[in-house]
């Protein structure tokens, strides 16, 4: 124990644990973390190894006869009907029948929902009747056949708290110092802030603010495996991730046909993992989206008022570095293309994800930290009855360039860090300011992004700023964009974003000869580049051939290139682009369109045979989608398992239909034969190939 870990266990003694024995045995279980905690402060409340290492088998064991998975909870019901009574583990609700005048207790993993519950423990335990509490009960088997019920609860210890004080927790606060107190909550979390800058332990902060404050929109994008869903998903039994799937106005909002409020009434915190994967198909769950995200409210049928806050996770696959100097990209890249403008400009915090230490065991913490749910129960507390929003107005001076939405946003993150950090009252100006400006900086990520997808003036005041105590305006930027001239001062281009403006139909215009140099076509993401010259070709025609068995001479340059002229765009439909082989094929396609055009979007859409292989195939497709953007062309792919037809369209109209796809070449005998690298001497499979227009998209 250090002098953090001894003052802490005197000022809040039995409501701390040794995270390191959490992260020992959580590596092998799936149970919640505040149960593990529970039994390890029971089993394991000494400093002396040996007895440690007793407690955690003890703990191991109480796991394997206590513990009640889902898929067990017939064997859990036979072993209770057998010996006539036996403890469990589990999550145990009581709901009132009106029509039987009663209580009925139900057990979530013992999978029992007509469980006979005495009064006294609905009496003693309030959160019993409000969402249901974890703890372990003893449940008898009732012999009497004329009696409704099976079960019984014979007793009810709870792991989860039953009762909080929340002044108790504010007086133990002000034993500590501000920088004690940072401490104390990350390594209540299981992180050592020791292996952590300032600038980082805020961020893992920042993590936690929808947990305590109302209506607060959250965004996180970044790597893979920096724990953005753990906070969702393991700290707090008050928030709920939801992990892919369609997004529906019936389970978030409310459920006209059973007159249900959705997530976001029983939930302080609802969270969104992989919100790149976000399937929303009613525009109007996106309207309500908005309604909601704006003043936490919205109507359907019914005026519905709710304080949960939106969270939004998803992985980054580009380089933060490329994006914030790309004229056409944005931060904003990994979002479904339903979050538009208006959707952005609700988030009060965008978190540099990239910023984040990738999840490893060199960060976890060995020292104690509060109990889980103990400091669940008191971000809980705070988020229902605390409000420092007017405490910050009275303080807060912004700067200028401030508008409606920047305030509030600004003043809801520092209430929430007051509320997090300094629960026990006001923090000095040093510290007041420290918060002010790492919430400008938040709101001032998003407003950039937007600024660069406008192509108006509108979000162009980006400069945010506040003043100090003595009076002194500070503008704040944001690290990764504070020199990168393509996010403070953007290109004004269409609404579509890097999207060509062009429409995908034929042109009747006759191709001109035009030279692009080099130094004009190279974008910041690009290091250098040949000009590229589009000859003037009047003689394109529609062509119906066959290319038969072992013939050669045929490559995707010579079928393809003299169509891919003033083209912007072009999307691809081919269900076989699944094998090394095939991926090959389709990179060779994307060499043809960089030699021979200036497109700027490539789309295709392939099939797959089963999930191993579609991860193979996104693994593969990313790769060469980061390629090809250091090109300045976005790359976009999608899978439909039932694809069937295969064709190339051109933005300029054309479509090139081969019977067999890209994949119409022969495999050599011999990969050190001619053909094995041109094409061109390649041998082919027979197949037939169409190349047409179309006028207006028909």
């Amino acid at each position: 124990m250090d002098e953090l870990d001894q003052k802490l266990t005197e000022v809040f003694p039995g409501k701390v644990v040794r995270k390191d024995l959490l992260h020992r045995i959580k590596k092998g279980t799936n149970v919640p973390t505040f149960v593990l905690e529970f039994l390890l402060a029971r089993y394991c409340a000494s400093e002396e190894e040996a007895e440690i290492q007793a407690g955690l088998e003890a703990v191991l064991a109480t796991l394997q006869d206590n513990y009640v998975r889902p898929d067990e909870a017939n064997a859990a019901q036979s072993k209770v009907a057998t010996r006539g009574r036996h403890r469990f583990i589990d999550k145990v609700h009581v709901n009132y029948v009106e029509k039987e005048k009663r209580h009925w207790a139900a057990l979530e993993n013992f999978n029992s929902q007509r469980v006979a519950i005495s009064e006294k423990f609905f009496r003693d335990n309030e959160r019993l009747l409000e969402g249901g509490i974890w703890a372990e009960v003893t449940i008898g088997y009732n012999e009497i056949e004329d009696d409704d019920y099976t079960f019984y609860i014979e007793d009810l210890r709870p792991i989860q708290l039953s009762r909080f004080d929340f002044d108790s927790y504010v007086e133990g606060r002000k034993q500590f110092t501000r920088d004690e107190w940072l401490d104390i909550i990350l390594r209540s979390v299981g992180l050592e802030p020791g292996m952590l800058s300032q600038r980082i332990k805020f961020h893992f902060i920042a993590r936690l603010v929808p947990l305590v404050e109302p209506n607060f929109n959250f965004i996180e994008l970044g790597p893979r495996g920096t724990g953005k869903s753990y906070f969702f998903s393991e700290f707090s039994p008050y928030s709920t991730l939801v992990s892919g799937g369609q997004a529906t106005k019936a389970v978030l909002f409310y459920n006209n046909a059973r007159k249900r409020i959705g997530l976001v009434g029983f939930w302080d915190t609802v969270a969104f993992d992989e919100v790149a994967g976000i399937n929303i198909k009613d525009a109007d769950t996106m309207q309500i989206m908005k309604d909601f995200m704006a003043n936490g409210r919205f109507s359907r049928g019914v005026e519905v008022i709710a304080d949960a806050s939106l969270a939004f996770n998803g992985n980054m696959d580009y380089s933060v570095e490329q994006l914030v100097n790309s004229s056409q990209h944005d931060l904003f890249i990994p979002l479904p293309k339903e979050f538009d403008l208006a959707i952005m400009d609700r988030f009060a915090c965008y978190l540099p994800g990239w910023e984040m230490p990738k999840t490893s065991s060199e960060y976890l913490t060995n020292n104690y930290g509060f109990i889980t749910d103990y400091l669940a129960e008191a971000f809980h507390y705070m988020f229902s009855h605390t409000n420092r929003y007017e405490e910050v107005t009275k303080r807060i001076r912004l700067g200028p360039n401030v508008e409606g939405r920047d305030e509030k946003s600004i003043k809801k993150m520092v209430g929430a860090l007051l509320k997090i950090l300094h629960p026990d009252g006001p923090p000095s100006d040093a510290e007041f300011e420290e918060y002010v400006a790492y919430a400008v900086e938040a709101r001032r990520r998003v407003k950039e992004q937007m600024n660069k997808r406008k192509p108006d003036e509108e979000f162009a005041r980006i400069n945010l700023s506040y003043y100090t105590a003595d009076g002194k305006e500070v503008v704040v930027y944001c690290p990764e964009s504070r020199n990168a001239l393509a996010t403070q001062h953007p290109s004004r281009r269409s609404l579509n974003g890097w999207q060509t403006t062009e429409p995908m139909v034929a042109t009747k215009k006759k191709p001109m000869t035009t030279v692009i140099p080099a130094q004009e076509t190279l974008s910041p993401l690009q290091t250098t580049t040949p000009a590229v010259v589009i000859e003037p070709n009047s003689d394109l025609k529609e062509k119906h051939f066959t290319i038969f068995y072992g013939d050669t001479g045929y490559s995707y340059e010579n079928i393809i290139g003299p169509y891919l002229q003033g083209a912007k765009a072009i999307e691809v439909e081919d269900p076989y682009i699944r094998l090394p082989h095939q991926i090959q094929n389709f990179v060779r396609l994307c060499e043809t369109v960089v030699k021979l055009s200036n497109i700027k979007r490539i789309e295709l859409v392939t099939g797959y045979d089963d999930e191993n292989q579609k991860r193979e195939i996104e693994q593969k497709l990313s790769d060469l989608r980061q390629s090809l953007l250091e090109m300045d062309i976005v790359f976009e792919y999608d899978f439909n398992p039932n694809l069937h037809d295969r064709e190339i369209r051109i933005d300029t109209g054309w479509v090139i239909k081969i019977g067999r796809g890209l994949d119409f070449y022969q495999k050599p005998l011999s990969w050190y034969e001619l053909g094995t690298n041109d094409l061109t001497l390649r041998k082919c499979l027979e197949t037939k190939v169409d190349i047409f227009r179309v006028e207006n998209g028909q």
